[in-house]
Formats: structure tokens, sequence, C-alpha cells
């Protein structure tokens, strides 16, 4: 690892912008989010004064010295390397895990909202809305603790993390993936239903207010059927508040499941953003937060090309 830059050098204005972008979600995340996460009777105005104290006693010492180089994060005081590697370790399961349980959560949203829509207050609409209610009033980490206890239960297995003893010591086989399957669909389960109910509730209500447009009537006055009123017309003008909180469920599901992830053993960056947070490992807290904010970009502009997609209104916006 060479060195590129001098505590005095300058760096050119996009990796300023950058490292000071960096710079700030650390102080955030071991300053401010510290005391306020744990509670532990230190005040934010207290923690920002020990943190300068610091910085000033850190430059007094180290004036002469190299400390920022090139593509590096920082090192992890509580884990003994560097900040990238540690990211790296859990960043693919944890994107992994993340968009099998969003694809989950709209795969089975989606169409519920829509049945519900179609059958207004029938027994059907009332069921599903109940247990849409009660996976989102249900804490995750309990609903968890239930599932793992009937399991254990019943098969006398404990499902503990996506990955037993035998797959991390003799690696994946075909005999492990129905054990691997099953461990998959605990936290499919947990942190799935816990978003559902807001997805099937916003769907239901748009669709309603969508098959009370003027349009809508037109269509099924010239004989169209159900299925085109449906599917072609009022699904996709109901779709954009959906869509539009795709960045925020991005976000949410990356690093929203930490309790449920270190009460399901999951090797996943949650639990490691809850570590770096308590110890005030502030390059690694400060990386993660970065990486969700990269989330969010790349949420918000998936969510923009969706939304042109859907909605031919904002596509001759854009053209007038």
């Amino acid at each position: 690892m060479n060195l590129v830059f001098d505590i005095k050098d300058k760096p050119k204005l996009p990796q300023l912008l950058v490292f000071a972008l960096q710079q700030v979600l650390a102080i955030l995340a071991a300053t401010i989010a510290v005391p306020t996460i744990i509670g532990n009777g230190m005040s934010q105005s207290a923690a920002l004064f020990g943190a300068g104290v610091g910085t000033l006693v850190y430059q007094g010492f180290t004036a002469d010295q190299e400390i920022i180089t090139e593509g590096d994060f920082g090192y992890s005081f509580e884990y003994g390397r560097d900040v990238w590697s540690v990211i790296m370790d859990r960043l693919y399961l944890t994107l992994a895990v993340s968009l099998i349980i969003l694809i989950f959560q709209y795969g089975v949203s989606l169409p519920i909202g829509i049945y519900c829509a179609n059958h207004q207050y029938s027994a059907g609409d009332y069921i599903w809305s109940f247990f849409g209610f009660i996976g989102t009033a249900t804490p995750n980490f309990l609903l968890a603790i239930i599932i793992m206890y009937y399991i254990y239960m019943t098969t006398g297995n404990v499902y503990l993390g996506l990955f037993s003893t035998e797959m991390l010591q003799n690696g994946m086989r075909w005999e492990y993936v129905p054990e691997f399957l099953g461990r998959c669909a605990i936290p499919l389960i947990v942190i799935g239903t816990s978003g559902t109910c807001g997805i099937i509730r916003t769907v239901r209500a748009q669709m309603l207010d969508e098959q009370a447009r003027q349009y809508t009537l037109c269509a099924r006055a010239k004989g169209c059927s159900e299925a085109t009123i449906t599917y072609k017309y009022c699904l996709r003008a109901a779709l954009n508040p959906v869509v539009s909180g795709l960045a925020g469920s991005l976000r949410t599901i990356f690093s929203g499941s930490t309790v449920s992830a270190i009460v399901m053993n999951l090797a996943i960056q949650g639990p490691v953003l809850l570590a770096a947070l308590k110890s005030q490992d502030m390059y690694l807290a400060g990386t993660t937060v970065l990486i969700q904010a990269v989330l969010v970009l790349v949420g918000t502009l998936l969510s923009d090309i969706a939304l042109a997609w859907l909605d031919p209104r904002i596509r001759f916006a854009e053209r007038s």
C-alpha cells in the first residue's frame, strides 16, 4: 500500500469531495449517533467536545505523518484490519439477502393489494389486511424467536444463521440445499413481512382511486375486460407511490434489520454497523453509512427510470 498524500497536501476536487463526505458521515455516525443509540449518559455536546480535543491532540502529535492513502477507507479498530476488507466480507451476502427480501415483499404484496382492491370489504380483504397488520405490528426479532422455537420443537434442529457447521466445514453440496433453503426462509418471512402491510394498503388505496376515475369507466363502457382494466390501466398508475419508495426500501433492508440479524445470527452488515457504533469505530461506521447513501442514490435512479416507464404522463411532461 503506497501513500500518495501527505497530511499537508491538498487532493484534487473530486477526491476532496469524496473524502469530505466520508469524514462528515463518520463524524455523524461515531460522534453523534453513538450517545443517541446507546444512551450511556453521555450527551452529544460532550461527545463532540471529546472528539474535537482528540482531533487536536492527534494533529499535534502526527503533524508530519502521511495518513491518507488512495482508495483506503481507513483502519477498523474493532476488527483490527482494513475497513474495506471488513465491509467486503459481508457486502455480497447482505446485498443478496436484501434483494431477495425486496423481491419477496413486492411479489407478495402486489397480488394481495390488487385482490383486496377488486374485492373491497370482502372476507378475503379483511383476512389479508389482518395478516398484513399482524406482520407489521409484530417485532421482527420476536417473530424470529417464535419461528425458530417452533422449528426446534417440531424438528429438533436449531436454525441459526444461513449456514450450518457442516456447510462451513465441507462447503456447499447438493445434500445441503434443502437445509439451506429452510434457513433462508426464516429471515425471508421475518424481515419480509414487516414491509408488506404498507405496500398492500398503498396498492389497495391507489387501485380503488384509479378504478373510480373517468378513463376506467370509459374503458369499461367500451367493452374492455376487467383484467385489461386492472393490469393495463389501473395498476400502472397505482404503482407510482410504490415505485417511489424503492430507494428507501433498499436502505432500510440493508441496515434496518440489525436486531433481527443478531437474533437469527445472520452474517450481514447490520450487526457490523452496530458494533462499530458501540466501539466508536468511526471509519467503519462512516464507510457503512456511505454505502447506504450510495444505495439510496441507486434506488432513486432506478425508481425514477421505473416511474418514467410506468407513467406516460411523466415522459410527456419531460418532453414538453
